[in-house]
């Protein structure tokens, strides 16, 4: 069942969502050489708690950290660990914070110092991706309405969208209904009604979409090893133009 947020419920949704997009940001600017994937975390899982939240991942599904860093090949669900960042690398950090009874979640992929011209298209791609899907994020078009607007823009410039793994409604539940897939032909999905909430999050690689869960259960790799990059807001349906959620002015 899709839920429509009434205006109470919208207003802790946006605190809950500031929070996440500062958590987002001040994982970005840790990502630099020498930095170890846990110590972002742990930046994050404070900074979430210092706001009076609760991150939204730790231990959901039985995840064991705060956020998702998965760098280079590593499409999603990368478990925070000792690695130490190196010049070159991109890192995808994905968050979410639950506040007042509602989550944030929101994601983006930084260089780590300075990066190939190849993976930096490929960030650039990822997030441009998000907003050709926002421009359908109207009342009266469908889900994948947006999803066949990212994946035309993604393919047209030579990348493949991931398909085992969507976007999805967010809300008092972290994963609601609808699943917002980031490929297939428009005209089909729910209708977007104002007060839908969608977490958008293209998931982009420069080969293969195809991709293989790694033992532990969670960590998500590229199956032809080449990179993968992520993007990802909150957003509100309105009665006009779409309202980006996840973001961190104000706070």
């Amino acid at each position: 069942m899709i839920t429509i947020k009434n205006a109470h419920q919208l207003e802790a949704m946006r605190q809950a969502c500031k929070i996440t997009a500062a958590a987002r940001a001040l994982a970005g600017e840790m990502v630099r050489p020498g930095v170890t994937t846990r110590q972002i975390d742990k930046a994050v899982h404070d900074f979430i708690v210092s706001q009076g939240a609760k991150p939204s991942f730790l231990n959901y599904s039985g995840y064991p950290a705060s956020a998702c860093i998965s760098v280079n090949s590593t499409v999603i669900h990368g478990i925070p660990s000792d690695y130490a960042l190196r010049e070159g690398d991109i890192v995808s950090v994905d968050v979410g914070a639950y506040y007042k009874g509602f989550h944030g979640d929101c994601a983006a992929t930084f260089p780590c110092g300075a990066i190939s011209a190849e993976a930096q298209r490929l960030i650039d791609v990822t997030k441009q991706s998000f907003f050709e899907g926002l421009a359908f994020v109207r009342p009266g078009h469908r889900v994948s309405d947006i999803s066949h607007a990212i994946q035309s823009y993604v393919e047209s410039n030579g990348y493949s969208v991931v398909r085992a793994f969507v976007g999805h409604g967010v809300g008092a539940q972290l994963h609601e209904e609808p699943e917002v897939p980031n490929f297939g032909a428009p005209g089909h999905g729910p209708r977007l009604l104002p007060g839908m909430t969608l977490a958008i999050e293209p998931m982009v690689n420069m080969g293969t979409y195809q991709v293989h869960v790694l033992k532990d259960r969670w960590t998500t790799v590229t199956a032809d090893g080449k990179l993968s990059a992520h993007y990802e807001n909150t957003v509100l349906i309105t009665d006009g133009e779409p309202e980006i959620l996840t973001v961190a002015e104000g706070l």
